[in-house]
């Protein structure tokens, strides 16, 4: 579960254990035996340690006291993820205190729980970067929100079917979109790799399970190419549509994680020339979608 190595005192330790020996001496002086449903030995006042004890720390932890007085010495110990959440549990540690936590042992971080979205904050984001086209899209990929320019010169989310109302299910199912986008096949496999990179992420996701089964029935591009097990993040890309109304329109994509939820996904479809700029300005002047579907 544990190991300990440089606990020699002349071993020169890192940067992060110091931090997390001070965040463990911090979090530790906080607390009272009460807090943690102890019964306080003698006279609280006259405890001279401010706060629970290591001994109290670790025996609630389930730890052994001299690694855990080594782990807050800044000594470079290792220890497993189900040590240093039981850590968090007995400090009553916060989610942004547990993600600190992780970080400094060297952990992944802990799943965040479900956030509740605000989407008209998000939907004032979107509407704020026009006319570049935008779209927010949740851990699983399915749609947000999306602005009007995203509706006149990509798709229009709501003609898709609600249970399909997806980034990658319109990727790899929606014949329109993929006649428009030249150089398809590129974009379509860089977000087969983006799903690859989630699911790592987020191994036992049932949504995003469900979305791998139903575009591998769905699609034989899809079942190909997540067979070859791509991973690869996303990478700075110039895509061209060729819209109906004003023809090829080069757009930059850029993609960001709000810092308040990092699972969201924002991308921009910024116009990479100033003729591409001219020509979303004419398509958002005319109003109409590049396409209109009725819904089966």
């Amino acid at each position: 579960m544990v190991s300990g190595k440089g606990t020699s005192d002349s071993r020169p330790v890192s940067a992060r254990h110091v931090q997390l020996g001070e965040f463990l001496r911090a979090q530790r002086a906080r607390l009272q035996p009460a807090d943690v449903g102890l019964v306080p030995y003698g006279d609280p006042a006259r405890r001279r340690t401010p706060g629970l004890r290591r001994e109290e720390v670790a025996e609630l932890s389930g730890v052994g006291v001299t690694w855990y007085t080594w782990l807050e010495q800044g000594r470079e110990v290792a220890a497993s993820r189900q040590v240093i959440d039981a850590l968090a549990r007995t400090l009553r540690l916060d989610p942004d205190q547990h993600r600190h936590l992780r970080f400094l042992a060297g952990l992944a971080e802990p799943e965040d729980p479900d956030i509740d979205t605000d989407r008209a904050r998000l939907q004032r984001l979107v509407d704020a970067v026009m006319p570049s086209p935008a779209s927010i899209y949740d851990a699983c990929f399915d749609y947000l929100v999306w602005n009007r320019a995203y509706v006149l010169v990509r798709d229009d989310p709501l003609d898709l079917p609600p249970e399909r109302r997806n980034l990658i299910w319109m990727m790899f199912t929606e014949n329109e979109n993929r006649r428009r986008m030249t150089h398809w096949a590129r974009a379509a496999r860089a977000v087969v790799s983006q799903l690859r990179d989630a699911l790592g992420r987020r191994p036992d996701d049932a949504r995003l399970a469900a979305l791998v089964a139903g575009l591998t029935v769905a699609s034989p591009e899809f079942r190909r190419w997540w067979s070859e097990y791509p991973v690869r993040r996303f990478r700075p890309a110039t895509i061209v549509v060729n819209h109906p109304g004003v023809g090829s329109i080069e757009l930059e994509v850029f993609q960001l994680r709000p810092a308040e939820d990092p699972n969201l996904l924002m991308v921009i479809q910024a116009p990479a020339t100033p003729v591409a700029a001219e020509r979303i300005a004419a398509v958002l002047a005319a109003g109409q979608p590049a396409r209109k579907v009725t819904n089966q």
